[in-house]
């Protein structure tokens, strides 16, 4: 599918879903606490996303199995979980976990898609540096946006950024255009890959396109494995993993996040 440019009225209609986005998760990370359950955080996002009068695009994201789609609105996942956990009342934060909040809201025909890992409480001073350093990256790939580049260029400082602070990139999993849908193309990765395909699904970044850069990094290695209930992906060796994500644009001169909390300009 082609790439789909965004113009000026459909950038600042999807800011209004960043809005939103970023709302839900400052109420979400204060309420983030040990004792609290992850089923207590997705009902908080329930409300927020209602009050706004906005869907949360993860409730019954199809799968392969017909009939069974994401069952709740947003995605909590915890510790050595990398994405698309299922919020639930069995699962009650403690002292020292790392829980990661992505929430996807839709609103007059426009969404976001924003993440962010937080700790519960105090944390090992090395899950806390696998949370800087994902963030970092984060801000690498926003800081080097620019018309023209390739996004192999971007996503190789990703990548350099991650491994040479001794973490991984999770390779299943990466960003993806979005807009009036969740998942657009291209796809985005957070690296490079090397041999003869290296250049297949490159890009070249283009004033009005809208993506959502999401660094997924693991503090051991970079194999994932399945949880039973078909949706919930964990890390194989159990090792702790972050999250941190932006929908933003790209401008004539550099990027404008969408996902930053700013009110709109000009709609």
């Amino acid at each position: 599918m082609p790439i789909v440019l965004k113009t000026r009225r459909e950038i600042e209609l999807m800011r209004a879903a960043g809005k939103i986005a970023f709302d839900i998760l400052q109420k979400m990370a204060a309420a983030v606490r040990p004792g609290v359950s992850t089923a207590e955080l997705g009902h908080l996002a329930d409300e927020e996303l209602y009050k706004a009068s906005a869907v949360g695009l993860s409730k019954n994201y199809p799968t392969y199995k017909p009939g069974e789609g994401f069952p709740a609105s947003t995605c909590i996942s915890v510790n050595e979980e990398i994405v698309h956990g299922i919020p639930t009342h069995k699962r009650v934060l403690k002292e020292g976990d790392i829980v990661t909040l992505d929430v996807t809201p839709k609103l007059n025909g426009y969404c976001a898609d924003m993440a962010i890992t937080l700790p519960v409480g105090s944390i090992k001073p090395e899950i806390q540096r696998l949370l800087d350093v994902t963030k970092e990256t984060l801000d690498i790939a926003i800081a080097n946006i620019k018309p023209d580049k390739k996004w192999s260029e971007v996503a190789r400082l990703m990548q350099y950024n991650v491994e040479r602070n001794g973490f991984s990139v999770i390779r299943e999993f990466v960003g993806h255009g979005v807009g009036h849908s969740i998942h657009e193309d291209p796809k985005v990765p957070n690296f490079v890959t090397t041999g003869p395909d290296a250049t297949r699904g490159d890009f070249k970044l283009r004033p009005g396109m809208t993506l959502a850069v999401e660094p997924m990094v693991v503090a051991g290695r970079r194999d994932v494995t399945l949880l039973s209930d078909g949706w919930t992906v964990v890390t194989e060796d159990r090792q702790p993993a972050a999250h941190f994500e932006h929908t933003i644009a790209v401008t004539e001169d550099g990027v404008d996040i969408l996902t930053d909390g700013r009110p709109n300009f000009n709609l």
